[in-house]
């Protein structure tokens, strides 16, 4: 009998382009504000990325644009959660605040914009130009996914 072994990297999708975005909005108001710059349809997935562990949960809401003509997928996730915890009180306030991150590394990201598909880097220059020209965004700029540690929270 063979024995066949499998590995993470067997199952990673490395089509895909990632850009990182700085913005106060929240994520349906980006999404909205994205929808009318970029001409794309974003809308809020049925699903989330949810995590748990014996401490906290986290869920990262999704929002995105399918387009079947092209095959091309883009999705819109917020890299952090905040979530309170009500408990003994460690000073003033009876509830803390504990803030978790999708991608630990890029804490300062509010924003990761994935691009699944194949894309021309002269059309990926475009999208982040696109995205900086919208008031409301401070700065957007491409991430290779390669350096990231926890690339693996991005295979949904």
């Amino acid at each position: 009998m063979q024995i066949h072994s499998l590995e993470l990297d067997d199952f990673s999708d490395d089509n895909y382009t990632l850009i990182g975005i700085h913005s106060t909005l929240d994520e349906y108001k980006l999404a909205y504000v994205l929808n009318q710059k970029l001409e794309t349809t974003f809308v809020k997935a049925t699903y989330s990325l949810d995590f748990e562990n014996k401490n906290n949960n986290a869920s990262f809401p999704i929002y995105e644009f399918l387009n079947s003509k092209f095959n091309h997928s883009w999705f819109l996730i917020s890299n952090q959660f905040t979530n309170n915890i009500e408990g003994v009180s460690t000073g003033l306030f009876q509830t803390n605040e504990i803030t978790m991150y999708l991608i630990q590394e890029k804490k300062k990201v509010d924003y990761f914009l994935k691009l699944e598909g194949d894309f021309d880097s002269e059309y990926i220059v475009r999208i982040v130009d696109q995205i900086n020209q919208i008031n409301q965004v401070i700065t957007s700029y491409t991430i290779d996914p390669n350096i990231l540690k926890s690339k693996e929270f991005l295979i949904f």
